[in-house]
């Protein structure tokens, strides 16, 4: 669907987790527990939003996170501990989002653990979701897992798959339509989030920070930014949801800029979910980005 060949690394954990898991079932067959449901824990909102898309009836999808929480300091509650060690099935992240949650895991491995960081052809940067397609092949993985779990499950996994697959498909030709004129304009962020939706649609990104929007930008980052930005004409930046404006603000108002909101779908509370933050998303880059006609 996505037209990107999967990587030889990527086929190799994708078949390494579906090994594990049919070696566990030898057995037991389905991984249900009495109540007849497969649990399964994710340990990041974007992870539950796709899991929730093809899970079927008989799977309870629980996310460590609370709504609205912030993945990056979490650190699992000895209740959570207990929730993660007997999961069914926990779908995780790993890498540094979350190093709480990694460390639990390293230290207490659960039944079956899907590392999402195995699948999604990670290069640094953890917000993978920000490119619909790279979501819709954790998907697809994960529902392999799923109906490896449960095989009476499999067909509604495979239908439901196709499902979202189609939905995240047609979000990004959204976004390539809305976005066709605006390659090679300059995107400036808050922080380095939006690396595989900047890549993906022909954007440069220039982030005021890196990856981790907890570290403060230096004043030689500062000044090469402000550099960027007149050379280049850049009319807005853009700063998180999540976190505070007033580092973009103050440069954007030295500059004469205008300013932004970006998502990077880390906070999500209901009724909004993963499709809605993505619209905002491109709305505001529709909004803010030097674009040709």
């Amino acid at each position: 669907m996505s037209g990107r060949r999967v990587s030889g690394h990527r086929a190799r954990a994708v078949a390494a987790g579906l090994t594990a898991v049919a070696l566990a079932g030898c057995t037991d067959a389905a991984a249900r527990d009495a109540d007849g449901t497969v649990d399964v824990v994710t340990t990041s909102y974007p992870l539950q939003w796709v899991i929730e898309q093809v899970a079927g009836p008989d799977v309870t999808v629980t996310d460590l996170v609370p709504p609205g929480g912030d993945p990056h300091g979490f650190e699992p509650a000895p209740a959570q501990v207990v929730e993660l060690a007997g999961a069914d099935l926990v779908v995780h992240l790993s890498g540094g989002l979350q190093p709480g949650v990694d460390a639990v895991l390293e230290q207490q491995p659960p039944a079956h653990l899907v590392d999402v960081a195995d699948l999604a052809d990670l290069d640094g940067d953890p917000h993978f979701w920000l490119d619909p397609l790279r979501l819709a092949d954790v998907a697809r993985d994960v529902g392999a897992v799923l109906a490896e779990l449960d095989p009476s499950a499999a067909e509604g996994v495979a239908a439901r798959v196709a499902e979202v697959e189609s939905t995240l498909a047609a979000l990004d030709g959204e976004y390539a339509t809305a976005l066709a004129g605006c390659r090679g304009a300059t995107l400036v962020t808050g922080h380095e989030a939006y690396g595989y939706l900047a890549d993906r649609h022909g954007l440069r990104q220039l982030g005021v920070t890196g990856i981790d929007p907890a570290v403060e930008p230096s004043p030689v980052r500062l000044r090469e930014v402000a550099e960027t930005v007149r050379e280049a004409g850049v009319p807005t930046i853009f700063f998180d949801a999540a976190a505070s404006p007033a580092t973009a603000a103050a440069l954007a108002d030295d500059l004469g800029m205008t300013t932004d909101v970006l998502d990077p779908i880390e906070r999500v509370t209901p009724p909004d979910d993963y499709l809605d933050r993505m619209r905002d998303n491109l709305a505001a880059l529709q909004r803010g980005l030097a674009c040709g006609g």
